[in-house]
């Protein structure tokens, strides 16, 4: 298989006019995992620049059909992986290979807010694979929603509050639990999260990380954050509602964790509530939901674009990959 193959790239009707997500079909008949691999290393330009225009590509109708397909296809991009070992993500996910995991384990009736992966920690990923090795039965697609047109949205109809949001950024409060809790979708256990094995080594991780934290009698841990940004300059005059307004406000919900306690602006004051329920209602508007298939793999830029999880019913394996570790420190403080 020539490396020179072209881009073969097709809009369906069912998509938005916007061209979001791009879409990219097998139309060059790639037969075989080497064969995909050749393609992507012979045309990493055009994807490159596909993503940076769309923000999300899905690839449907390529021959991958297990865990270490999709492990070939990621490696083949030749971005540094990002480990879910390393992460502060507070979900449960499952190695299959040291770079593929599973999506968020939290039960089938669970709605997984819109969010940018890991923007409520220090350290996140730059970009996000993720490969459909079983669609649910019903429900379960994935959503998606272009940050920077809902950033537009915000600063047109709720200046004071994107204008907070800028300046002052956001900290955010979880609970995790002494062991991991598979009926929460942020049920990750502390030992884990934070890769140690006693308070003290926790606490030693979490004041490097500039975290401050509580042990509750139950042996779960409440940790809340340093300011971190809730606007991220895009460097080519956008901007994007980085951060997981969303999800915090809506759905961090379980047996320790309340949302109305979840996330504050900067300084510790509220979010203002009919700018936030607006944000809600206006992600929805953009949101493309990715009906999977199996097979399909999406390729999001997590600087660009939101993704969320509707509710399901059957068996839906998801499989995910991290890419591009990348770390903030906070915010200037504002004087």
């Amino acid at each position: 298989m020539s490396q020179s193959t072209p881009l073969h790239l097709r809009a369906r009707a069912s998509l938005r006019e916007n061209g979001f997500p791009a879409v990219l079909y097998n139309d060059a008949g790639l037969a075989t995992t080497d064969d995909v691999t050749a393609w992507i290393a012979g045309t990493q330009g055009e994807l490159a620049g596909l993503l940076a225009h769309s923000g999300a590509i899905l690839f449907r109708g390529f021959p991958l059909h297990s865990a270490e397909d999709f492990d070939a296809f990621v490696t083949a991009f030749g971005w540094a992986n990002f480990p879910y070992v390393e992460s502060l993500s507070n979900a449960i996910r499952v190695n299959r290979t040291p770079r593929i995991f599973t999506a968020n384990e939290a039960p089938a009736e669970i709605t997984i807010f819109l969010h940018h992966e890991m923007a409520q920690t220090p350290v996140y990923p730059g970009k996000l694979f993720f490969f459909c090795e079983q669609p649910a039965w019903t429900g379960g697609a994935t959503q998606l929603c272009r940050s920077d047109r809902l950033w537009e949205r915000l600063a047109v109809g709720f200046p004071a509050f994107a204008r907070d949001c800028e300046e002052k950024g956001l900290r955010y409060s979880h609970t995790m639990p002494a062991e991991s809790d598979t009926n929460s979708g942020m049920g990750r256990s502390w030992r884990s999260t934070l890769r140690v094995v006693d308070p003290e080594q926790a606490e030693q991780r979490l004041a490097g990380l500039g975290y401050t934290w509580g042990w509750r009698g139950d042996g779960s841990l409440r940790v809340t954050t340093p300011r971190l940004p809730a606007v991220r300059d895009l460097g080519d005059g956008r901007k994007s509602f980085f951060n997981q307004v969303i999800a915090a406000y809506c759905g961090w919900k379980d047996a320790r964790n309340d949302p109305s306690k979840s996330i504050t602006l900067g300084d510790g004051a509220p979010l203002d509530q009919e700018a936030v329920l607006t944000a809600v209602e206006f992600a929805e508007e953009l949101t493309y939901d990715l009906e999977w298939r199996k097979g399909d793999v999406a390729l999001v830029d997590n600087l660009v674009v939101l993704h969320g999880r509707r509710p399901f019913t059957g068996v839906r394996k998801l499989l995910a990959s991290l890419v591009q570790r990348m770390e903030t420190v906070g915010i200037p403080r504002v004087s």
